[in-house]
C-alpha cells in the first residue's frame, strides 16, 4: 500500500471585510451567468478551452481518482453527427417520453427538439464519467463517488467558462450512448453531459426567470 505524502498548503488568507467583499463580488459575477441557446460561430482560442478544462480538473473527487474525461469537439462534421443524433433523441422525448407535467415545466424556457447550437457554437465539450480506469496491465482500478466528482468538476468548468468571458449551455439528450461512439471513447466511460461553449449571438435572448431566495435554499443551524 502506498504511504501518504504531504506538502505545505498554498493558501491565501484575507481579512473578514475582504472575504465579505470578495464573496459578494463573486456572487454578483456568477448571477450574470445565463444558459444561452443562441450562439455565435465567432472563433474562440483553443487555449481558453484548455485553461477552462485545467480548472475543472482541479475539482475535489473521490480518492483523487479524477474519474472524468473531457472530449472537446470543434470539427464541423462531428458536431453535425452529434446534432443529428441528439435531435433524434430529443424528438422521441418531446413526442413520446416526456410527461405532460414535464413539458409544462419546460414551456417557460421555450425549448424544443431543435438544437442548432450544437453546430453553431465553436466548441462542444462532452464530459464523460469513468466508472473505473484501465491499468497498464489491463486490470481495472475502481473509481469512487464518480457522479458526485464529475458533477463538481462540471460545475467548476461552467464557472471557468463564464469567468473567461464565454457563454455555455448544458445539454443532456437521453439516452447519450451515441456520444461514446461518436467521440471514440472506451466502454467504461459514460457521457455525463454536453457543454456547449462560445460567444452568445448578438441578438441572443434568455428566458425571464428568477432564482430562489437565500431563505429558500439555505438553513443556518
Amino acid at each position: 500500500m502506498e504511504q501518504a505524502q504531504f506538502t505545505p498548503l498554498d493558501f491565501l488568507s484575507y481579512t473578514q471585510d475582504e472575504m465579505v467583499r470578495r464573496s459578494a463580488e463573486f456572487y454578483d459575477f456568477l448571477k450574470r451567468r445565463r444558459t444561452v441557446r443562441d450562439f455565435s460561430d465567432r472563433h474562440v482560442s483553443r487555449a481558453v478551452i484548455e485553461n477552462c478544462i485545467r480548472a475543472a480538473g482541479t475539482a475535489p473527487n473521490g480518492a483523487n481518482k479524477q474519474p472524468w474525461h473531457f472530449a472537446v469537439v470543434s470539427d464541423p462534421a462531428i458536431k453535425r453527427q452529434i446534432r443529428e443524433s441528439a435531435e433524434a433523441e430529443e424528438r422521441e422525448f418531446y413526442e413520446r417520453r416526456a410527461t405532460p407535467e414535464w413539458l409544462a415545466d419546460l414551456a417557460p424556457l421555450g425549448t424544443d427538439a431543435s438544437k442548432p447550437f450544437l453546430e453553431t457554437a465553436p466548441y462542444l465539450i462532452v464530459v464523460f464519467a469513468q466508472s473505473y480506469a484501465i491499468k497498464p496491465d489491463g486490470s481495472r482500478q475502481k473509481h469512487y463517488y464518480v457522479q458526485e466528482s464529475v458533477g463538481i468538476a462540471t460545475g467548476m468548468l461552467i464557472a471557468a467558462v463564464h469567468h473567461a468571458g464565454l457563454a455555455s449551455l448544458t445539454h443532456t439528450p437521453s439516452p447519450m450512448k451515441f456520444l461514446t461512439e461518436i467521440c471514440r471513447r472506451p466502454a467504461h466511460e459514460r457521457a455525463f453531459l454536453i457543454l456547449v461553449v462560445g460567444y452568445p449571438a448578438e441578438d441572443a435572448l434568455v428566458p425571464n426567470i428568477t432564482k430562489k431566495r437565500l431563505d429558500d435554499i439555505a438553513t443556518f443551524l
